[in-house]
């Protein structure tokens, strides 16, 4: 890839995965002190402030390698810290705690598409900065639906199995997080096989569908 090229498309896809890994971490820490958990807040994760978020392996490593071998973005910031001891109600704070998250991204998902039909529908295409806007509002899109999506997959430690286990007992879910062992094996497998792409495909159109539901909607406004 030219690296020229290679900046531009940085430029592009960063303002998204920015988006997409920092406020879903904050929301985790938000509903975690809704529930009556403060430890993200003690920490000063319930910022906006990409810094304080960096892991890096899900910020840096494992994003760099996807976007030179494949061209994609991907990838993960730092867990907020959360203690379900301190919920007031513990099942139920265990659930949207978790749920938190990728809600966000579905929001975000949404809102990144109903902005990017606007500027289609009302802006000339002759704007300097039509092109890239539209490219940034689509991959924001793209990452949001797809980080949702991966993190509702039921593998410890992804949300998924967190909201799961918020309906287990004890013993149930001490069990269900012996699964853990095997969920870096199992992902590698589904993506070597080509089984996330089925995961992500319904998203991906979903997203798409809402798009042009947008477009159509502005245009006859």
């Amino acid at each position: 890839m030219d690296f020229s090229a290679a900046l531009q498309k940085i430029a592009i896809f960063l303002p998204g995965f920015l988006l997409a890994v920092v406020f879903h971490e904050v929301a985790h820490g938000l509903m975690a002190l809704k529930f009556g958990d403060e430890t993200a807040k003690h920490e000063g994760r319930l910022t906006l402030n990409p810094a304080a978020h960096f892991d890096s392996v899900g910020s840096l490593l494992v994003p760099m390698v996807l976007f030179v071998t494949t061209g994609f973005l991907f990838g993960w910031a730092k867990p907020v810290p959360v203690n379900p001891m301190r919920f007031k109600k513990f099942r139920e704070g265990m659930f949207w705690v978790s749920f938190a998250g990728p809600l966000t991204n579905f929001i975000l998902a949404i809102l990144s598409a109903l902005i990017c039909a606007l500027l289609l529908v009302f802006v000339d295409p002759s704007f300097y900065l039509f092109e890239p806007f539209v490219k940034m509002l689509t991959f924001s899109a793209s990452i949001n639906m797809a980080l949702g999506i991966f993190n509702l997959i039921p593998l410890p430690p992804l949300d998924g199995s967190k909201m799961v286990q918020a309906f287990l007992d004890y013993n149930q879910s001490r069990k269900f997080e012996e699964l853990g062992r095997y969920s870096f094996f199992i992902l590698i497998a589904l993506m070597m096989t080509g089984g996330l792409s089925y995961i992500f495909t319904p998203g991906q159109v979903l997203i798409n569908k809402l798009l042009y539901f947008f477009i159509y909607l502005f245009g006859q406004a």
